[in-house]
This record gives structure tokens, C-alpha cells and sequence, in this order.
């Protein structure tokens, strides 16, 4: 997919200890950003998924830096701009916010700063913006954005203010058009509205990679365990964008403190209430296929999604729950075999 594989050129810089993760520099705010910091090329966007769209972003800052032999800084926020500026109303999140650097950093770029996102900092003026964060502090030879980017206080600024601004400060601004595949233009919204419907296949196209919903595995009713099926009971965190409700192939994977994979299973997932037990409470359930001896409660997990096998249904009796199950499992080990 686009930007997976492409790597930006490095210099040999002085990176310092702080925050560097396998030669990616990782700083959050501008304070971060080490003192004899120099020319860079910039990328900025809230980046949520960090989908094929953002990657072609990405790759073209990374093209940029090449032909200038300069580094690349990419900067995204923490929270999300819309938890700020219209609280309440802001879409589910397609990943955490470590997530997003994680998967920012692994696009071969030679530093992710994440800003804090503060009512203050929304007020900042188109300006302010470009002058504190791409002038002053990081010294943007070139910005790279996408051709829908806007910044500064009530998103005033677009691309031709900022090649404006880069007139004044000393950089050229590049606005890539929005990627469209097989018709479809590849965005967040486009992703959860087919997250939303269900079709994680869809979503796992546009992104690049399976979705993932991550978590802490939380003890549930053990109904799963009681049937032969011991699941994973997930708590994630507030606003993820969550699968519509049914049964879905993918893996469950535990996860190390630094966010990365200790070990993987393929795995049958079930999203829903339980209507068979009229339980109530929207759960995200995971079973590891064929393993009932892993103890994963307190965990860090995550699941990620390849194909949706079905609704959720309500079933007359618990051994029709149980017929059904078995056959989900056989269905979700064709699907994930080889994966």
C-alpha cells in the first residue's frame, strides 16, 4: 500500500536519548524538539488511522526530503482537535493516539511530534500557527499537507494561505490531492462509515492493514468459558470506533508495554449485547482459536478485523448458541489461516 514501504532519506544527525525509538525521534510539544534542531521537511495532520490517504502524504513528504536531503518531521495531536473544539461531538477515533505515532513513525520518517491540543492552542491565528510550530521551532524548509488541510483558530488557514505564510518564512508548501481508489476517495470518515456498517474488509482496504480495536481484558460473565469458547472481554477506551455489532475473523494479539506484539492468535470476535442472554452491555469479545489455557485478565490486548462472518442473532436455546459458535470458529480458521 501506498507509504508502507517507502523510507524517507536520513542525515546523520545528533539525535538525543530522549524519545528515540529505532532512530525515530518521538517528542511531545515543541519543547521536545532538541535545542541544535535544524532544516526539516513538514508534514502536519490529525493523520486518525493514519490510512492510505495519510501515507501518500507521508511518502510525498518523504520525496520531498530525498530531493532536499533533509529530514522529516511529521506533527499530530493529542486529544484529538474536535474533543476540543466541539466537545461531545467528535467521530470515533480509528486509533489511539500512541497508536497513531506508532504507526507514523513506522512510515520511515525521522521524527513524530505529537502537539498538545489545548483551547489556547485552537486559538492561535493561521500565523501564530505557522510562525511558533513550523518557523521558529522546527525551521520547515518544505510542508508537505493534504489538499484539504486546514489549521489556525476557527480553521481559517487552507494551502494557499499557507504557501502565503511560507513566503514569509522561508518554505515552500505542497498540497497532495486526496487518494481515490476504485472510486472511492480514501478518508477517516469514509473508514468508520464502513466500520459502522460493518465492513471491516472495506475499512482494512482503505487503511492499509486490518483495523484495530485495542484494550485491557476485563472479566466478564464467563459464559464463553462455561461453553467451551473463553473469551477476551475488552475494555477500550472512551470514543473507539468500534465494528457494528455481529461476529468477525481476525487476531488477537497481547500487546508490551511499548504497544508492540508479544504474541498473536487468529481468533473468532463477537461484538454485541448477547441477546441469547439478554445480557444488555455492548461487549468486544475475542476467543484465541483452540487455546482455553491463556490468562490474559489485566492485559493489554488488541484485536484486528479481517471479515465480518455474520449478524448477531438471538438464538432459541444455548446449544443452537453453541452449534452456531462452532461453526463461526471453523469459518474465522479458514480466514485467518496463513495470516
Amino acid at each position: 500500500m501506498a507509504g508502507l514501504d517507502h523510507e524517507c532519506p536520513s542525515r546523520a544527525l545528533s539525535f538525543g536519548e530522549r524519545g528515540e525509538v529505532h532512530g525515530v525521534q518521538h517528542w511531545y510539544g515543541l519543547e521536545d524538539v532538541p535545542a541544535s534542531w535544524g532544516a526539516c521537511v513538514v508534514t502536519v495532520g490529525v493523520f486518525d488511522g493514519v490510512h492510505r490517504g495519510h501515507q501518500l502524504i507521508v511518502s510525498h513528504a518523504c520525496d520531498a526530503a530525498r530531493a532536499l536531503r533533509l529530514p522529516v518531521v511529521v506533527i499530530t495531536f493529542d486529544p484529538h482537535p474536535d474533543e476540543v473544539v466541539r466537545p461531545g461531538t467528535h467521530p470515533p477515533f480509528l486509533c489511539t493516539a500512541r497508536r497513531r505515532a506508532e504507526l507514523l513513525a513506522g512510515l520511515g520518517v525521522d521524527a513524530v511530534c505529537v502537539l498538545p491540543f489545548s483551547y489556547e492552542f485552537s486559538q492561535l491565528g493561521p500565523d501564530e500557527f505557522v510562525r511558533l510550530v513550523l518557523a521558529d521551532r522546527l525551521h520547515a524548509a518544505r510542508v508537505v499537507v493534504g489538499e484539504n488541510f486546514r489549521f489556525g483558530h476557527r480553521a481559517a488557514g487552507d494551502v494557499a494561505l499557507l504557501n502565503q505564510l511560507g513566503e514569509k518564512y522561508n518554505f515552500t508548501a505542497d498540497g497532495v490531492p486526496l487518494l481515490v481508489a476504485d472510486g472511492v476517495t480514501i478518508s477517516s470518515s469514509y473508514i468508520r462509515e464502513r466500520l459502522a456498517a460493518g465492513d471491516v474488509a472495506a475499512a482494512a482496504l482503505a487503511l492499509g492493514r486490518p483495523h484495530r480495536v485495542d484494550g485491557v481484558v476485563v472479566r466478564g460473565h464467563r459464559r464463553g468459558h462455561a461453553l467451551g469458547f473463553p473469551t477476551a472481554n475488552l475494555e477500550t477506551p472512551p470514543h473507539t470506533a468500534i465494528p457494528a455489532d455481529g461476529v468477525y475473523a481476525g487476531w488477537l494479539s497481547s500487546l508490551a508495554l511499548d504497544g508492540s506484539t508479544d504474541e498473536r492468535w487468529p481468533a473468532a470476535i463477537s461484538i454485541g449485547t448477547n441477546p441469547t442472554f439478554e445480557a444488555g452491555d455492548r461487549t468486544v469479545e475475542a476467543y484465541a482459536l483452540d487455546r482455553d489455557d491463556l490468562d490474559l485478565y489485566g492485559a493489554h490486548v488488541a484485536v484486528d478485523f479481517a471479515a465480518r462472518l455474520r449478524a448477531t442473532l438471538k438464538f432459541d436455546s444455548v446449544s443452537e448458541l453453541v452449534v452456531q459458535m462452532h461453526r463461526d470458529v471453523d469459518d474465522a480458521r479458514l480466514l485467518t489461516a496463513g495470516g
